[in-house]
């Protein structure tokens, strides 16, 4: 048997780790590596044409939202704007931004597109989020005291995890994570538990800080000033045509009837109430869409790694972990979304999020392609593979948020070994397809 993986916890937790041999986790370890390799020697021409097409998406849906914001003053604008707004942050949070600074297009040398460069719509600073996302959680995924991804250090989410009466509230700041999640996200690089105990200098913590700060005004600048007074403008300005050109026909149609038109007041076009007013709007349906973007992202990332049907493990058990085991350990501390091609590419492809944890710099749009091989994998070696529909892995993390605010909680059965046969969706078989035509091309 494998060393250092404990076969049950002191929950009675039975770890799928313990039971390979070492010579089992070397050829996992082998076929991972190959499956990599040989997405890797594939990548090329439609690959490129995928994140420059999503890309320039977005930057029409941008767009699109920001123009019919023009009309915010109305309810169907409003509604239309804040909605169209809305996918092109998701988009380009999700789809984007996250992918693209795993370093998932590096490949293409592009001056722009690459993870250097690239810097998202939202308040986290690359810098920081890359630190705790790219090299903290993606190494250490699901190690108690070493990923802080697990709760974000502010919630209990695994029955490991020793309680404290600040978690009774944890239902409560839940709700305000999910409304704030980019502000949650910017900040969480801060490491308050290493600040508190003075492992991080105060000089460095000011620098991220001065970070935050500069990157959350750009934020704040971009969507409740510059945006709104630019549409308040317009709508201003279009509006004082339509009533300047009436007034005009009004009056000729007075002088032609030969009727005087006592000073009509009410009717009289005020404009500093008309661009308050559409200001006002306008900013408000930039607010609510980014608490659609910030609600839809919590929950995508939060059914990834919080269902209670994921497994955390000890330091201790991964202090000679070879790459076989590393596999496995991202492969059972992750769960997936079942969904169609339009969820996926609105998920950002973390509805793979088991293949995401896998190859993390693998373009998002392979990880379709190469779930069955992962399942197929899974089913040879009696491995777990998690997954389930959108809304029951989310009931699943509430469940799991609420029950362990209270002291105690054991944890829920976890999945056994993945015993279905290999099935591929709608959308994999879409995505196969086309991966085959494009490679008789």
């Amino acid at each position: 048997m494998a060393t250092g993986y404990r076969t049950r916890d002191e929950n009675g937790v039975v770890n799928p780790l313990a039971k390979l041999s070492d010579e089992q986790l070397e050829a996992i370890g082998r076929e991972f590596d190959e499956l990599h390799d040989e997405v890797k020697a594939d990548l090329g021409d439609r690959d490129a044409r995928y994140i420059n097409g999503i890309i320039a998406l977005q930057r029409r849906l941008a767009l699109i939202g920001r123009t019919e914001l023009f009309a915010s003053r109305s309810r169907p604008g409003w509604w239309l704007g804040m909605s169209t707004l809305s996918m092109a942050k998701i988009l380009e949070n999700m789809e984007i931004g996250h992918n693209v600074m795993h370093g998932q297009w590096d490949w293409m040398n592009h001056p722009v597109i690459n993870s250097q460069v690239w810097d998202w719509d939202t308040a986290s600073t690359k810098e920081a989020w890359k630190h705790s996302h790219n090299y903290i959680h993606h190494t250490f995924t699901n190690i108690l005291g070493k990923d802080r991804d697990l709760g974000y250090e502010i919630m209990r989410i695994d029955s490991h995890q020793k309680w404290h009466p600040i978690y009774l509230l944890q239902p409560i700041y839940n709700v305000l994570l999910m409304l704030a999640f980019e502000w949650g996200v910017a900040v969480h690089d801060l490491d308050f538990d290493a600040i508190r105990s003075g492992e991080k200098p105060m000089k460095q913590v000011r620098k991220e800080l001065k970070g935050i700060a500069g990157k959350g005004r750009a934020q704040i600048q971009k969507d409740y000033v510059a945006w709104p007074l630019l549409s308040a403008a317009v709508s201003t300005a279009v509006e004082a045509g339509v009533h300047a050109i009436a007034k005009r026909r009004r009056s000729r149609t007075d002088a032609i009837k030969g009727r005087l038109r006592r000073s009509n007041q009410q009717n009289d076009f005020n404009a500093l109430d008309s661009f308050v007013r559409t200001y006002k709007a306008t900013a408000k349906a930039n607010l609510w869409a980014n608490i659609v973007r910030n609600v839809w992202s919590n929950a995508i990332i939060f059914c990834g790694h919080f269902p209670d049907q994921t497994y955390v493990f000890t330091d201790d058990e991964v202090r000679d972990e070879k790459p076989g085991g590393r596999y496995v350990r991202q492969l059972i501390g992750a769960a997936n979304i079942n969904g169609g091609p339009m969820f996926h590419i609105i998920s950002g492809n973390l509805g793979y999020q088991v293949e995401h944890h896998l190859y993390p710099d693998m373009p998002s749009s392979r990880y379709g392609e190469i779930a069955p091989r992962v399942r197929e994998i899974c089913k040879r070696y009696g491995l777990p593979y998690n997954t389930g529909p959108f809304l029951t892995q989310w009931g699943k993390v509430q469940r799991t948020i609420l029950r362990l605010a209270f002291p105690g909680g054991k944890p829920r059965r976890k999945p056994g070994p993945w015993t279905g046969e290999t099935f591929i969706s709608q959308g994999e078989r879409e995505l196969a397809m086309a991966a085959d035509v494009a490679r008789t091309e």
